[in-house]
């Protein structure tokens, strides 16, 4: 892993967990054949520096959005009774 890369991505991307993340699902999808977003520096460069080198010229982001939240019929609830 290139240390410089990473730097680089957690600039883009603080959140260290969702930098995992991000980065380990892009890492499957090029190794099971997705194409890179950008020109890798060499023939056989890693996929993992690949994903921080997207990440860090912006080229691939995350966004975090709330979860919905269930919904609870009113004749179920503790609160009907």
């Amino acid at each position: 892993m290139n240390a410089l890369l990473l730097e680089k991505a957690k600039e883009r991307m603080p959140n260290i967990p969702l930098l995992v993340n991000v980065v380990s699902k892009r890492v499957r999808q090029l190794n099971g054949g997705a194409r890179p977003l950008i020109k890798p520096d060499t023939i056989d460069m890693d996929h993992l520096d690949l994903a921080l080198k997207e990440i860090g010229e912006g080229k691939l982001s995350a966004e975090l959005g709330s979860l919905p939240t269930p919904k609870v019929e009113l004749s179920r609830s503790l609160l009907a009774l």
